[in-house]
């Protein structure tokens, strides 16, 4: 491989091809330092025409691709195996504000930025790029495309899928195909563009996309409902939608118990309520009229379920330090289940009529074969998305309740199957759910997703080990 790596030093300068075993290491270990893997090197080319030019030099020395960008994934889709056999190509260089266009509401940026970044751009523009998610201050574009990532404003904005018009992509040859078309009507054939979105890298390298921006809203109300459970919550879900239609930006499910652990563990954020509620829902409305018309439909939504007897308080949030305020405290549910020890995580979807039920049914079967399993759930309930998270039992062995991962995957992902959801609403598959998809898709659908990979990746040199 010494030819190989003596190429690659001379296509893209010996700087960014990185060998040194501590340098390499933070591309090598997963966001949660669960996996570490092994790497011939990280590859960090400067352009478009460089990543093809990698990859062609992949091509021909037969080396396996690992694309990277923040590599702020949760299921081992951006780190390599520990064969050593893969160069990681990290894309953080490509990281130009290509192009606004204000009348076309687009922007055309490279993969390698970062989603902040990109935000700020259209903010400056004076648009809204609405993608918003927890690493939003590390994760990359190219990144979020790859795992079609979804955040807080899907309810509106949709997944990443919907906020893109057109990709550039180096393809499993070295070949560039150029698609950043900003062309909301484009009927020309199959869609390329969603093949490599969501993809993981499996298929070819994202290195530019042409996203969609939005007009600033003129008003951004953010307040925090209090109820009994989360049927109610769905029930506020359906008054809210009726009452403001698409002003309805965000709606947040989070247990007492998620935030009792922010409390514990952050104890100078602090519920705006004298007493603790079973269920909590942070909704936003993003309004284009007025605040005063913003807080008209605000006022109008909470006095209707304050009387339906939906809600049991509710605290409206009258400055944007106080917004702040009520979002860190769903930001920081993550952060605390990580300070309070060892967790299993599943990102789960289920069609957002029976989250209740299945919330109530699947925590019984939990408690029923793990007594004492505490239950971190929160998630987007607009648009079906749960993080339901399980914690070991208060004074129990966190490692001997990790030893049970395996059993306690297969209740809550045979609940979602049952249910008609999916084990992986916005992380992904990469390689941590490769093989457990296997036990919920049709051999058809399965064959038809290995057709597509060969046809791409015929030398499976794409991120091997990830997806299919």
């Amino acid at each position: 491989m010494n030819d190989f790596l003596q190429q690659c030093r001379t296509t893209i300068g010996a700087a960014h091809v990185i060998t040194d075993p501590s340098d390499m290491a933070g591309h090598l270990t997963d966001w949660r330092k669960r996996f570490t893997g092994k790497a011939l090197a990280v590859v960090k080319p400067g352009s478009t025409e460089e990543v093809a030019a990698v990859v062609r030099l992949c091509n021909q020395f037969r080396v396996p691709v690992v694309p990277q960008g923040g590599n702020t994934g949760l299921v081992l889709g951006s780190v390599p195996d520990q064969s050593g056999n893969a160069i990681v190509l990290s894309l953080t260089r490509l990281n130009r504000i290509r192009a606004v266009d204000t009348i076309n509401n687009t922007m055309t940026v490279e993969s390698g930025c970062i989603l902040e970044q990109v935000q700020n751009a259209a903010s400056d523009a004076g648009r809204l790029f609405p993608l918003s998610l927890a690493a939003e201050g590390s994760c990359t574009i190219g990144g979020n495309l790859s795992t079609n990532a979804g955040g807080t404003a899907v309810l509106r904005y949709g997944n990443t899928r919907e906020l893109c018009l057109g990709l550039e992509v180096v393809t499993a040859q070295g070949e560039v195909w150029n698609g950043l078309r900003g062309l909301r009507k484009d009927n020309t054939g199959y869609d390329l563009r969603d093949l490599f979105i969501g993809a993981e890298g499996t298929l070819g390298i994202i290195t530019a996309a042409v996203l969609k921006v939005f007009p600033q809203p003129k008003a951004q109300l953010t307040a925090l409902a209090a109820m009994p459970s989360p049927d109610d919550a769905l029930r506020l879900l359906s008054i809210a939608q009726e009452k403001c239609g698409p002003a309805l930006t965000g709606f947040e499910l989070m247990s007492d118990f998620c935030l009792r652990l922010v409390n514990k563990h952050y104890p100078h954020m602090r519920l705006p309520f004298p007493q603790n509620y079973s269920q909590y829902v942070l909704l936003e409305l993003s309004d284009n009229e007025s605040e005063e018309h913003a807080n008209a439909m605000l006022e109008d939504l909470i006095t209707v379920a304050l009387e339906q007897a939906v809600i049991q308080d509710a605290a409206v949030a009258s400055s944007i330090a106080q917004s702040k305020a009520l979002w860190s405290l769903r930001e920081h549910i993550p952060l605390a289940q990580a300070d309070e020890g060892k967790n299993i995580k599943h990102d789960i979807s289920v069609p957002i009529s029976r989250i209740g039920d299945f919330i109530r049914t699947t925590d019984v079967e939990l408690e029923k074969n793990f007594p004492g399993c505490r239950m971190v759930t929160f998630g987007h309930l607009g648009d079906g998305n749960l993080h339901y998270n399980v914690s070991p039992p208060e004074h129990g062995s966190p490692d001997a309740f990790i030893a049970h991962q395996t059993e306690i995957n297969r209740v809550v992902h045979d609940s979602v199957h049952r249910f008609g959801g999916s084990i992986s609403a916005e992380h992904g598959l990469g390689a941590l759910k490769r093989n457990e998809i296997m036990q919920y898709k049709s051999e058809l659908e399965m064959n038809l997703m290995r057709t597509i990979k060969q046809a791409l990746d015929p030398l499976g040199l794409m991120n091997p080990g990830k997806v299919v």
